[in-house]
């Protein structure tokens, strides 16, 4: 068998994005790969033809990373092949070009150009369609304008040699500056080639769906202070009028979807339940099922819910696209959410019974549903994403594998099998983790280790495939998981750690290791290494903080010092006071408390930090604070930040930046611990 190195994930295949054609005769998808040569990702269609299950391949560019149907069923899908789009683009000039190709023959035809910049489109019926696209209002106003006029225009204007700051967040991670800039909401007629605006140059939309004449969009207009939770809308394509059936701020929501035409359904959240602690669980709180009638704007709650809906979060660094996780089909929402330690699709009736389609560990991570017929992209039994396929109306115990694209992979290289346990914790909750054994396993002889922590928090680890633990017991250790008290999966009551980051579950994560390391005698804790990223960053600077017991660490796109975050990242302004239950002018005491910097002093562990230098979530001061405070107390410390990267690196970032920061971790580790 073959040994997984740092760069294995270049042979990954990675697929995404299922959809079913309108007549149903087709589900296309979507197949992408690392490529090395580019430093980027390229991605194709392909099809599944759902009555002989044949798959076929559909384009060969490696252009094609979205796609939409249309109503005779074709697919359109944007890429940048002319030249003159090429060189207009190079300008500055706004324009996405279409390309249509018909599933059954010929090759991919240059449709159309919409006149702004967007990843894709959704078909809302007779040859119209909406998309999202960013809006600048610092930048010029071209819509109305000629070709030659824009490149007048644009060439008149001279982009200032400095950032302005007048919004708060002022940036965001994987975006940039934002100030100033939304991201609008359009239709586009491709008769007539007509662009319109749905909303306005202030408003923000965060997402949008389409069904039964009208569209649902998430959002809201701000100036100098972003809302925290967005509102929900419905624009009517008949009136050309939206209504706001929910205001931001009002509430916390999640998913939304047209049930029928005056019906909306919706996840959403007050967050006034009492916790065990006796105070509200606040943002933390997870979001229930609710109707919503459009007329007269009144909520109705359809069924009580303490789970994550709309996407699985089993953490993996071995996914890249996205795709469906909450469709509307009938009577029925599908959705996907996290149950325990994996990802379910499950359904939601409208007398508010929820049902499992398909619960098995692992992780459905996107779908389709058309006539009761499942397609979905998922992780299962140590595989890569592949397609899954489920018959109609039925409960299957087994989903019928329709892609295999990552089979050899599997099939000749040396995975190994993460060996479940579970544990009641000193707080009382049970605690569920795993451990993989390292590859060529000697019983009797003794391997360094590494404890692996999660994000989040609100993620799990589960039993899908995750490269980087796999690399680990391919070098030779043992590799420890778990999922403390504020993971994902478990109801609100486990996953509240509000104000409480640092205390239950870190003791929960020690206790964690002292069970593997009981269970496992050969896992030598003399030779104890603990890395994580983001929550498991910040966890990891804790650590090293609070123990001498790792004799190396690795802390990742972590957080350092609460006050610092609260005013610096995209999101710290209300993630510090959600996560902290206060702030630093209510009470600096309790965040600096809180905050592992302020225990740098006592660490001793060796540390390897990794940081972008372009990740907004976790801004690289983090890692910057923590590797100065320990080289001024004399701890051997190393610190890289990654160019051109931001908080998904380790996910989907630059494939070179990827790479070498698998070898930065595991040479880190090697010379420490072997």
């Amino acid at each position: 068998m073959k040994k997984i190195e740092c760069d294995s994930f270049l042979q990954f295949k990675f697929v995404s994005n299922p959809g079913f054609s309108p007549n149903g005769k087709y589900v296309a998808f979507v197949v992408q790969r690392a490529d090395k040569a580019t430093n980027g990702y390229k991605g194709d269609l392909h099809l599944l033809e759902t009555e002989t299950g044949k798959v076929r391949q559909l384009t060969s560019g490696g252009d094609a990373k979205s796609y939409c149907w249309t109503d005779d069923n074709k697919v359109l899908f944007p890429a940048v092949r002319c030249p003159k789009v090429k060189e207009k683009l190079a300008k500055g000039q706004n324009l996405t070009s279409f390309y249509e190709i018909d599933p059954e023959g010929g090759e991919a035809l240059r449709a159309f150009d919409v006149p702004v910049r967007t990843g894709g489109l959704t078909n809302i019926g007779g040859n119209k369609f909406m998309l999202i696209s960013a809006y600048d209002n610092n930048y010029p106003v071209l819509d109305d304008l000629s070709d030659e006029e824009k490149a007048k225009k644009l060439e008149a204007y001279v982009k200032p040699a400095y950032d302005v700051f007048e919004e708060l967040p002022f940036w965001g991670n994987g975006i940039g500056i934002t100030s100033g800039k939304r991201n609008r909401l359009y239709t586009y007629d491709r008769e007539s080639g007509k662009l319109t605006a749905v909303t306005g140059e202030w408003f923000s939309v965060d997402s949008a769906s389409y069904g039964f004449g009208k569209i649902v969009y998430k959002g809201g207009e701000w100036h100098g202070l972003r809302y925290h939770f967005a509102g929900v809308y419905v624009y009517d394509l008949k009136t050309r009028r939206s209504t706001c059936v929910l205001k931001p701020d009002k509430m916390k929501t999640g998913p939304v979807a047209l049930w029928d035409e005056n019906t909306l359904v919706l996840t959403a959240t007050d967050g006034k339940i009492i916790n065990a602690d006796g105070k509200p669980f606040g943002s933390e709180q997870y979001c229930d099922f609710y109707t919503a009638d459009i007329k007269s704007k009144k909520l109705t709650k359809l069924a009580d819910y303490e789970a994550s809906v709309g996407a699985s979060s089993v953490g993996s660094d071995s996914r890249y696209g996205g795709g469906k996780g909450f469709k509307v089909e009938g009577d029925k929402v599908y959705f996907v959410t996290t149950v325990v330690d994996s990802g379910y699709l499950r359904t939601v009736d409208r007398q508010g019974n929820i049902a499992d389609v398909y619960a098995k560990s692992g992780s459905v991570d996107n779908f389709d549903v058309k006539d009761g017929k499942v397609v979905f992209a998922g992780m299962y039994g140590n595989k890569l994403d592949e397609l899954y396929q489920l018959c109609a109306d039925a409960v299957c115990e087994e989903a019928c594998q329709v892609t295999h694209f990552n089979d050899e992979f599997v099939e000749t290289h040396s995975i190994v099998t993460p060996e479940f346990h579970s544990f009641v914790a000193s707080d009382g909750f049970e605690i569920h983790g795993w451990a993989l054994k390292p590859v060529g396993y000697e019983p009797g002889k003794k391997y360094p280790a590494i404890l692996h922590i999660h994000g989040g928090p609100r993620t799990v680890f589960g039993e899908v495939y995750h490269n980087e633990m796999q690399l680990w017991a391919n070098a030779g250790y043992f590799v420890f998981f778990c999922n403390p008290r504020g993971s994902d999966g478990r109801g609100n009551e486990f996953g509240y750690i509000t104000g409480k980051y640092g205390t239950v579950d870190y003791d929960n994560i020690m206790e964690f290791a002292d069970e593997m390391l009981k269970k496992y005698p050969d896992a030598d804790a003399d030779n104890f290494g603990v890395t994580g990223g983001s929550y498991g960053g910040f966890m990891t600077n804790w650590i090293i903080g609070h123990t001498d017991r790792f004799k190396a660490a690795a802390s990742q796109r972590s957080i350092a010092n609460w006050t610092a975050f609260e005013h610096t990242t995209d999101i710290g302004y209300f993630f510090t006071p959600g996560q902290m239950g206060t702030n630093t002018r209510t009470d600096a005491e309790k965040l600096w408390w809180h905050s592992p910097l302020k225990y740098a002093d006592k660490a001793k562990t060796p540390t390897l930090f990794i940081h972008s230098n372009q990740d907004y979530r976790c801004w690289m001061v983090e890692g910057l604070s923590m590797f100065t405070a320990l080289k001024m107390h004399g701890v051997e410390s190393r610190l890289c930040l990654f160019k051109g990267d931001n908080h998904e690196l380790s996910r989907g970032g630059q494939p070179r930046n990827r790479i070498r920061r698998m070898e930065e971790i595991l040479g880190w580790m090697d010379s420490h611990l072997k």
